[in-house]
Protein backbone atom coordinates (compact mmCIF):
# COMPACT_ATOMS: atom_id res chain seq x y z
CA UNK A 1 0.00 0.00 0.00
CA UNK A 2 1.38 3.39 -0.96
CA UNK A 3 2.00 5.80 1.88
CA UNK A 4 -0.09 8.97 2.00
CA UNK A 5 1.89 11.92 0.74
CA UNK A 6 2.75 14.51 3.38
CA UNK A 7 2.07 18.03 2.13
CA UNK A 8 5.22 20.10 1.97
CA UNK A 9 5.45 23.85 2.10
CA UNK A 10 7.41 25.74 -0.50
CA UNK A 11 10.20 28.16 0.43
CA UNK A 12 7.93 30.98 -0.75
CA UNK A 13 5.13 29.86 1.57
CA UNK A 14 7.55 29.60 4.49
CA UNK A 15 8.77 33.12 3.80
CA UNK A 16 5.19 34.40 3.76
CA UNK A 17 4.51 32.62 7.05
CA UNK A 18 7.59 34.13 8.65
CA UNK A 19 6.67 37.61 7.49
CA UNK A 20 3.12 37.27 8.82
CA UNK A 21 4.37 36.07 12.21
CA UNK A 22 6.80 38.97 12.35
CA UNK A 23 3.98 41.33 11.40
CA UNK A 24 1.93 40.16 14.39
CA UNK A 25 4.77 41.32 16.63
CA UNK A 26 5.12 44.75 15.02
CA UNK A 27 4.89 47.88 17.14
CA UNK A 28 2.56 49.38 14.53
CA UNK A 29 -1.12 48.51 14.88
CA UNK A 30 -1.67 48.99 11.14
CA UNK A 31 1.07 46.47 10.36
CA UNK A 32 -0.43 44.00 12.84
CA UNK A 33 -3.85 44.54 11.31
CA UNK A 34 -2.56 43.75 7.82
CA UNK A 35 -0.73 40.67 9.14
CA UNK A 36 -3.89 39.30 10.77
CA UNK A 37 -5.90 40.04 7.62
CA UNK A 38 -3.36 38.07 5.59
CA UNK A 39 -3.55 35.12 7.99
CA UNK A 40 -7.33 35.10 7.94
CA UNK A 41 -7.42 35.32 4.16
CA UNK A 42 -5.19 32.25 3.83
CA UNK A 43 -5.93 30.10 6.92
CA UNK A 44 -3.10 27.90 8.13
CA UNK A 45 -3.31 25.80 11.33
CA UNK A 46 0.28 26.76 12.09
CA UNK A 47 -0.95 30.26 12.89
CA UNK A 48 -3.64 29.34 15.42
CA UNK A 49 -1.38 29.22 18.46
CA UNK A 50 0.15 32.59 17.63
CA UNK A 51 -3.23 34.19 16.96
CA UNK A 52 -4.60 32.97 20.30
CA UNK A 53 -1.46 34.10 22.08
CA UNK A 54 -1.76 37.55 20.49
CA UNK A 55 -5.40 37.88 21.61
CA UNK A 56 -4.25 37.90 25.24
CA UNK A 57 -1.99 40.92 24.85
CA UNK A 58 -3.19 42.88 21.81
CA UNK A 59 -3.93 46.48 22.95
CA UNK A 60 -5.80 47.68 19.84
CA UNK A 61 -9.53 46.97 19.65
CA UNK A 62 -9.63 46.74 15.85
CA UNK A 63 -6.72 44.31 15.75
CA UNK A 64 -8.40 42.17 18.45
CA UNK A 65 -11.58 42.14 16.37
CA UNK A 66 -9.59 41.04 13.33
CA UNK A 67 -7.86 38.35 15.39
CA UNK A 68 -11.27 36.91 16.25
CA UNK A 69 -12.25 37.00 12.58
CA UNK A 70 -9.02 35.26 11.56
CA UNK A 71 -9.59 32.52 14.14
CA UNK A 72 -13.13 31.92 12.89
CA UNK A 73 -11.62 31.25 9.47
CA UNK A 74 -9.71 28.25 10.83
CA UNK A 75 -11.06 24.80 11.69
CA UNK A 76 -12.85 24.61 15.08
CA UNK A 77 -11.05 21.34 15.76
CA UNK A 78 -7.88 23.41 16.04
CA UNK A 79 -9.17 26.70 17.41
CA UNK A 80 -11.64 25.55 20.07
CA UNK A 81 -9.16 23.54 22.20
CA UNK A 82 -6.65 26.41 22.04
CA UNK A 83 -9.26 28.97 23.08
CA UNK A 84 -10.66 26.77 25.85
CA UNK A 85 -7.15 26.56 27.26
CA UNK A 86 -7.09 30.37 27.50
CA UNK A 87 -10.14 30.36 29.79
CA UNK A 88 -7.84 29.26 32.61
CA UNK A 89 -5.45 32.15 32.06
CA UNK A 90 -4.75 34.58 34.90
CA UNK A 91 -4.86 37.41 32.34
CA UNK A 92 -8.37 38.85 32.11
CA UNK A 93 -8.00 39.89 28.48
CA UNK A 94 -7.02 36.35 27.53
CA UNK A 95 -10.19 34.97 29.12
CA UNK A 96 -12.41 37.70 27.72
CA UNK A 97 -11.10 37.49 24.17
CA UNK A 98 -11.22 33.70 24.14
CA UNK A 99 -14.85 33.77 25.28
CA UNK A 100 -15.70 36.39 22.67
CA UNK A 101 -14.10 34.32 19.92
CA UNK A 102 -15.81 31.11 21.09
CA UNK A 103 -19.16 32.91 20.88
CA UNK A 104 -18.39 33.83 17.26
CA UNK A 105 -17.29 30.30 16.35
CA UNK A 106 -20.44 28.89 17.94
CA UNK A 107 -19.12 25.35 18.44
CA UNK A 108 -21.03 23.80 21.35
CA UNK A 109 -18.14 21.52 22.22
CA UNK A 110 -16.86 24.54 24.15
CA UNK A 111 -19.94 24.59 26.42
CA UNK A 112 -18.49 22.48 29.30
CA UNK A 113 -15.69 25.03 29.66
CA UNK A 114 -18.14 27.86 30.44
CA UNK A 115 -18.08 27.33 34.18
CA UNK A 116 -20.00 29.14 36.86
CA UNK A 117 -16.68 30.69 37.83
CA UNK A 118 -16.44 32.37 34.42
CA UNK A 119 -20.09 33.44 34.43
CA UNK A 120 -19.49 35.18 37.76
CA UNK A 121 -15.92 36.33 37.01
CA UNK A 122 -14.83 39.33 39.05
CA UNK A 123 -13.74 41.18 35.91
CA UNK A 124 -16.76 42.78 34.21
CA UNK A 125 -15.40 42.33 30.67
CA UNK A 126 -14.76 38.65 31.26
CA UNK A 127 -18.20 38.14 32.79
CA UNK A 128 -19.93 40.00 29.96
CA UNK A 129 -18.08 37.92 27.37
CA UNK A 130 -19.02 34.76 29.26
CA UNK A 131 -22.70 35.74 29.32
CA UNK A 132 -22.73 36.36 25.57
CA UNK A 133 -20.91 33.11 24.85
CA UNK A 134 -23.16 31.12 27.17
CA UNK A 135 -26.42 32.08 25.48
CA UNK A 136 -24.93 31.12 22.11
CA UNK A 137 -23.49 27.79 23.24
CA UNK A 138 -26.03 26.55 25.82
CA UNK A 139 -27.42 23.13 24.83
CA UNK A 140 -31.15 22.72 24.39
CA UNK A 141 -32.80 21.97 27.71
CA UNK A 142 -30.20 23.69 29.87
CA UNK A 143 -31.46 27.25 29.42
CA UNK A 144 -33.30 27.35 32.77
CA UNK A 145 -30.21 26.32 34.70
CA UNK A 146 -28.15 28.95 32.89
CA UNK A 147 -30.81 31.58 33.63
CA UNK A 148 -30.52 30.73 37.32
CA UNK A 149 -26.77 31.34 37.30
CA UNK A 150 -27.08 34.57 35.30
CA UNK A 151 -29.76 35.86 37.67
CA UNK A 152 -27.22 35.80 40.51
CA UNK A 153 -25.50 38.69 38.72
CA UNK A 154 -28.52 40.99 38.61
CA UNK A 155 -27.72 44.42 40.02
CA UNK A 156 -24.04 44.07 39.21
CA UNK A 157 -21.93 46.90 37.80
CA UNK A 158 -22.83 49.96 35.78
CA UNK A 159 -25.15 50.55 32.86
CA UNK A 160 -23.15 48.63 30.22
CA UNK A 161 -22.68 45.59 32.44
CA UNK A 162 -26.33 45.53 33.44
CA UNK A 163 -27.47 45.97 29.84
CA UNK A 164 -25.23 43.07 28.74
CA UNK A 165 -26.75 40.83 31.40
CA UNK A 166 -30.30 41.85 30.48
CA UNK A 167 -29.64 41.09 26.81
CA UNK A 168 -28.16 37.70 27.68
CA UNK A 169 -31.13 36.79 29.86
CA UNK A 170 -33.65 37.97 27.28
CA UNK A 171 -31.91 35.86 24.62
CA UNK A 172 -32.90 32.80 26.67
CA UNK A 173 -36.58 33.64 26.28
CA UNK A 174 -39.48 32.95 28.61
CA UNK A 175 -37.48 30.53 30.78
CA UNK A 176 -36.12 33.61 32.59
CA UNK A 177 -39.52 34.66 33.95
CA UNK A 178 -39.38 32.61 37.21
CA UNK A 179 -35.88 33.81 38.13
CA UNK A 180 -36.79 37.42 37.36
CA UNK A 181 -39.92 37.19 39.52
CA UNK A 182 -37.82 35.80 42.37
CA UNK A 183 -35.24 38.58 41.95
CA UNK A 184 -38.00 41.20 42.10
CA UNK A 185 -38.47 40.29 45.78
CA UNK A 186 -34.76 40.70 46.63
CA UNK A 187 -33.81 42.85 49.60
CA UNK A 188 -31.25 44.58 47.38
CA UNK A 189 -32.90 47.51 45.54
CA UNK A 190 -30.38 47.30 42.68
CA UNK A 191 -31.28 43.66 42.10
CA UNK A 192 -35.00 44.47 42.18
CA UNK A 193 -34.63 47.36 39.74
CA UNK A 194 -32.47 45.39 37.34
CA UNK A 195 -34.89 42.43 37.43
CA UNK A 196 -37.87 44.71 36.82
CA UNK A 197 -36.09 46.47 33.96
CA UNK A 198 -35.15 43.15 32.35
CA UNK A 199 -38.70 41.86 32.66
CA UNK A 200 -39.96 45.07 31.06
CA UNK A 201 -37.54 44.62 28.15
CA UNK A 202 -38.60 41.00 27.75
CA UNK A 203 -42.20 42.14 27.32
CA UNK A 204 -41.37 45.26 25.28
CA UNK A 205 -37.99 45.01 23.49
CA UNK A 206 -38.49 48.46 21.97
CA UNK A 207 -38.79 50.17 25.34
CA UNK A 208 -35.05 50.83 25.67
CA UNK A 209 -32.88 50.00 28.67
CA UNK A 210 -32.76 53.52 30.12
CA UNK A 211 -36.55 53.79 30.01
CA UNK A 212 -36.91 50.34 31.56
CA UNK A 213 -34.58 51.25 34.44
CA UNK A 214 -36.38 54.54 35.11
CA UNK A 215 -39.73 52.74 34.98
CA UNK A 216 -38.41 50.16 37.45
CA UNK A 217 -37.31 52.95 39.79
CA UNK A 218 -40.69 54.65 39.52
CA UNK A 219 -42.50 51.40 40.30
CA UNK A 220 -40.23 50.86 43.31
CA UNK A 221 -40.91 54.35 44.65
CA UNK A 222 -44.67 54.07 44.12
CA UNK A 223 -44.67 50.66 45.77
CA UNK A 224 -42.87 52.02 48.81
CA UNK A 225 -45.17 55.02 48.98
CA UNK A 226 -48.21 52.80 48.80
CA UNK A 227 -47.03 50.70 51.72
CA UNK A 228 -46.36 53.75 53.83
CA UNK A 229 -49.59 55.47 52.97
Amino acid sequence: MAKEAIPMTTPEEDTTTTRALQGLESGSSSVRLRAVLAVGTAPDPRFVGKLVERCAIEPDFYVRDMLTWALTRHSPTTTVPALVGELRSERAQARSQALHTLSKIGDRRAWPALTRELLTDGDDEVARSAWRAAVVLVPEGEESELAGVLATQLGRGGRETQLSLSRALIALGEVITPVLRAAMTSRDPRVRQHANATERLLRDPDAGFEFAIEEAKRVAVLGTGGQEG
